[in-house]
């Protein structure tokens, strides 16, 4: 089952609810399998075979109007369906009981894992929805700080931000790199700091190199620091470069390199 990819909480900046998603497009191939699986139910093998035979029939006078040949497909998944059922119960001798059908029921049970991938997506886009709308909330009253942890899926958050351009995303990506940098809240999993390779844009992960590079150096690293910001948006690889000169250089004067 697909619906809208845009599903949002309405109560953030951009976001639309189930009501103004386009439409599910109407599977007409299905609805005609649906169709004949229904007026099958119980019949024995001649009983589908001429249902197969008067569905033939029909399938041909329509081909002669133009206005009948645009059914999005469904007389041929039907005709196909009769003559599944028809081989069916060849094999089986009926009557037909979809129920009992195997074809029918591993699609069903598909539409069902289906169903549950779409609900859970939908969910977990409300779960970004609302967690970026809090991060916004928190930046726009100047609370957005160390006390605030990070949480898995921030990432996403800050990228809905990102894409709704909300004045607020840069605050949110400064508390990220400070985050990331002094390795607090899910940060301070390893696991996390290697996904957020792929999840933060590289002035972020610049910018976080260079306040953990600077920190290392016994330089404070508690305000904002807005020259690191600064850089990293203008530089991002002259950033991380400076960063790891920093770290080499710390090395050498501890001895360690």
């Amino acid at each position: 089952m697909s619906t809208s990819d845009g599903w949002r909480s309405r109560r953030f900046p951009g976001a639309r609810g189930r009501a103004g998603a386009p439409r599910t497009p109407v599977d007409y191939a299905k609805v005609g399998r649906s169709s004949v699986r229904r007026r099958a139910r119980g019949m024995r093998h001649s009983e589908a075979v001429a249902a197969l035979e008067e569905a033939e029939l029909h399938a041909r006078l329509d081909r002669r109007d133009e206005a009948a040949a645009d059914d999005g497909g469904r007389r041929d998944a039907e005709l196909a369906e009769w003559q599944r059922v028809v081989q069916l119960l060849a094999d089986t001798g009926g009557p037909y009981d979809p129920d009992a059908d195997p074809v029918v029921q591993e699609e069903l049970a598909e539409d069902r894992r289906r169903e549950e991938a779409e609900q859970q997506r939908r969910q977990e886009q409300q779960r970004v929805a609302d967690r970026a709308e809090e991060l916004a909330r928190l930046s726009g009253a100047g609370h957005l700080d160390r006390n605030v942890p990070s949480r898995a899926g921030d990432e996403a958050a800050r990228d809905l931000l990102d894409q709704n351009g909300d004045y607020r995303a840069p605050k949110v990506d400064t508390w990220l790199a400070h985050a990331l940098a002094t390795h607090s809240g899910h940060y301070a999993d390893p696991a996390a700091r290697a996904a957020a390779v792929g999840l933060l844009p590289v002035p972020v992960r610049a910018r976080a190199a260079l306040l953990a590079a600077l920190a290392r150096t016994g330089a404070p690293v508690d305000g904002d620091l807005e020259f690191v910001g600064r850089l990293s948006q203008a530089d991002p690889a002259a950033t991380t470069a400076l960063a790891a000169w920093l770290d080499n250089a710390a090395a050498v004067k501890d001895g360690t390199a």
